[in-house]
């Protein structure tokens, strides 16, 4: 991963205006859920009531991609970058999944927003609601992984990745609205945390010392005898 010249600055915009609706949002979680948020989660959870089927493929869905497995999948990816040679991304992954999670921890013990409630739930969480969990680890685990794999890939690869990260962040967040368990604005903060999360860090690795490479030696000349 290469980060140079203007990149820095374009980082540091980047998180700044992606944290403006972030607190636009902050502001909605602090008041009584209404609008959008009581919309979806009636008509969602009639849906989710009406078709089990999909609430097990929901359920399965937001086990697989959630906040543990993508820990495990960056720290395993830093690991082996580590391994290589590569420190800086290696440390920036490990950095981004760990500050991300704790500052978003830290945002639920202080807004301490109630989930919602609703008659014969077809899921349950543990904890508060803004911002999700979920939205935020997936945004941050699959951002990560992206951005440190795009380098290796193709154009049509880098527009496959893209989708297929793109894909899971939002089919994620839809888990959590469609199983009550999450308010849309819970999960919009959350996806919105995750990538200020990105920008900010990546701003933070362009002033990383580069990692540099052991020079091999030169073979020394032969010198011929008279």
């Amino acid at each position: 991963m290469r980060i140079d010249g203007a990149k820095p600055a374009v980082a540091g915009l980047a998180a700044a205006l992606v944290l403006i609706p972030f607190c636009l949002l902050l502001v909605v979680a602090r008041a009584p859920a209404d609008g959008l948020d009581a919309r979806a989660a009636a008509e969602l959870h009639a849906y989710a009531l009406a078709h089990p089927g999909v609430t097990r493929l929901l359920i399965v869905w937001t086990n697989v991609f959630g906040p543990w497995p993508w820990r495990v999948a960056v720290v395993a990816y830093a690991v082996w970058l580590f391994r290589r040679g590569a420190t800086r991304p290696a440390v920036w992954a490990v950095t981004t999944m760990a500050v991300g999670g704790l500052l978003g921890a830290a945002l639920k013990l202080v807004v301490a927003r109630a989930r919602p409630l609703l008659p014969d739930p077809v899921a349950l969480a543990e904890g508060h609601a803004f911002p999700s969990g979920h939205a935020l680890n997936v945004t941050l685990g699959a951002g990560v992984i992206l951005l440190l794999a795009l380098p290796a890939l193709s154009r049509r690869g880098r527009r496959a990745a893209w989708a297929a990260t793109c894909f899971l962040v939002l089919s994620v967040g839809y888990t959590r609205i469609a199983l009550g368990v999450h308010w849309v604005s819970d999960v919009v903060a959350g996806i919105s945390l995750g990538l200020a999360m990105i920008a900010a860090t990546l701003a933070g690795l362009a002033r990383w010392p580069r990692d540099r490479r052991p020079v091999e030696p030169r073979p020394a000349r032969k010198v011929g005898t008279r």
